[in-house]
């Protein structure tokens, strides 16, 4: 298994390189750059190819100029930018289209612990946002401006939390008294609801704080148009591979690749790499607890 440096360990690398099939002087786009354990396992598993990789979270991508130094400008290059845009950055830059994309949709353990408001088990600001030049909205301000109605609706359809209903009309109550600014604010209130952590089970906090980084980053809009946008930067047989963390995103993916199936009426189609789900393996599991609910669908593109 290939190791890749730092604490954020990047997941299913070694499936990641089966479906994408990283080729001599082929160009691939890590869409998710993050910690930067995916770039490295392309260019290392094929020494003659390019990866272009993409954050919209800068300081991902000042983190990774130290790469440039190993694998060199002419085999990878940094751009700025929301993966959802992913066709217009291309056109800008006056690159055509690639051989293969991969786009990791989870939240990396840097983010987590570095980023305001995304970790429950840290104190600081709600914010939540990914990149703070794409967005204005912050959690914080979701919480104190939206309806009652609003947030249940938020926690319930981007959460899958049951009790999204008493926490949101709990939130409306207390931010009567005072405003929601920090994250214990809210993890002490959901934590009064359903009760504090039990043994290996998750968080009682993490379904909402889920639900509010979801919202705050339009993530789910934001995969739709990065897979709208395939047909028109993969080359012919070129390789698209999604690693997606909970039911939401994987449906998006699922379905997406059903309807430009082979058998589809589509003028784009799609041939389905992966007929199921994949998931991590019992070795990757034993060294990496963040892969548990990683799910990785592929598919190769045809004119």
């Amino acid at each position: 298994m290939i190791k890749v440096q730092g604490y954020h360990k990047s997941v299913l690398v070694n499936e990641v390189l089966q479906y994408l099939d990283p080729q001599p002087n082929k160009v691939y786009i890590d869409a998710t750059f993050g910690g930067g354990g995916h770039t490295m396992a392309i260019l290392e598993k094929e020494p003659n190819c390019k990866v272009i990789a993409f954050d919209w979270d800068a300081k991902a991508l000042e983190h990774g100029q130290g790469l440039l130094e190993k694998y060199g400008a002419d085999r990878l290059e940094f751009l700025w930018g929301n993966f959802a845009s992913i066709y217009m950055i291309l056109k800008k830059h006056k690159i055509d289209r690639v051989d293969g994309v991969l786009a990791d949709f989870g939240t990396s353990q840097t983010q987590i612990f570095e980023k305001d408001g995304f970790s429950f088990a840290k104190e600081s600001f709600l914010d939540m946002r990914m990149s703070s030049s794409h967005y204005k909205t912050t959690a914080a301000e979701v919480l104190n401006k939206s309806s009652e109605e609003k947030l249940a609706n938020i926690f319930f359809e981007l959460g899958e939390e049951r009790m999204a209903r008493k926490i949101a009309k709990t939130i409306v109550e207390e931010r009567k008294k005072k405003r929601f600014k920090m994250t214990s604010q809210l993890v002490d209130l959901i934590v009064k609801i359903k009760g504090p952590k039990k043994g290996r089970a998750a968080h009682p906090a993490t379904k909402v704080f889920q639900a509010l980084r979801i919202y705050v980053n339009h993530e789910l809009e934001n995969i739709e148009s990065f897979l709208q946008a395939m047909p028109k930067v993969l080359n012919n047989h070129g390789r698209v591979v999604c690693i997606s963390f909970h039911s939401l995103e994987d449906r998006l993916v699922k379905h997406f690749f059903k309807e430009y199936s082979q058998t589809s009426l589509k003028q784009d189609k799609f041939e389905i790499l992966t007929p199921r789900v994949v998931t991590a393996s019992d070795e990757e599991l034993s060294i990496n607890l963040s892969a548990r609910s990683a799910c990785l669908r592929a598919a190769a593109y045809l004119e």
